[in-house]
């Protein structure tokens, strides 16, 4: 790790991560003024990576493989997704509830006025359980799962499937 000892790094140890910081700040900030509009952004959004970095027992850290890429491509990568991320959240509109007015709120329960009819033998068996399970019984994907003994993947791929089927049979000539 260009001179770092990744388990020493990773394991918490204070002079480690320093010497790491004062060899890569430059190349985070750089990353971050990029995206920033200010000095004083592009310092906060740099901070925000190295606290990225170590978060949850330098979880992001540990995922670094030098087979990939070079750290400072890493790095600069994983500074402007940071920035990013950091950036669509502190500009985007912070609305709560209490903004919106009421009526905006009220939504009526709508029934589709037909139920739609799937032609036998469009899905197998299983795909027409997974729906049934979804839309009628409304389960979520994990007591599919449980119910049909299979892994919670597996509910989501037969669900994607069998709505590939639909579209393809409805086509955008009905909607």
């Amino acid at each position: 790790m260009a001179g770092f000892d990744l388990v020493a790094l990773v394991g918490g140890d204070k002079v480690a991560w320093d010497g790491f910081v004062r060899a890569h700040a430059r190349l985070i900030l750089a990353a971050a003024r990029s995206l920033a509009r200010d000095e004083a952004e592009a310092e906060d959004l740099a901070q925000d990576v190295f606290v990225r970095l170590c978060k949850d027992d330098f979880r992001l850290l540990k995922t670094y493989d030098p087979a990939r890429a070079s750290l400072s491509t890493w790095l600069t990568i994983v500074a402007r997704s940071t920035a990013r991320d950091a950036l669509r959240r502190k500009r985007a509109p912070q609305l709560t509830l209490e903004d919106a007015p009421e009526p905006a709120l009220a939504v009526d329960p709508v029934e589709p006025a037909e139920k739609l009819a799937i032609p036998e033998g469009l899905l197998s068996p299983r795909q027409k359980e997974v729906l049934d399970m979804l839309y009628e019984r409304d389960m979520d994907v994990a007591e599919i799962a449980a119910s049909l003994g299979v892994d919670p993947q597996t509910v989501r791929s037969m669900h994607h499937k069998a709505l590939v089927k639909l579209r393809a049979h409805f086509g955008p000539e009905r909607g």
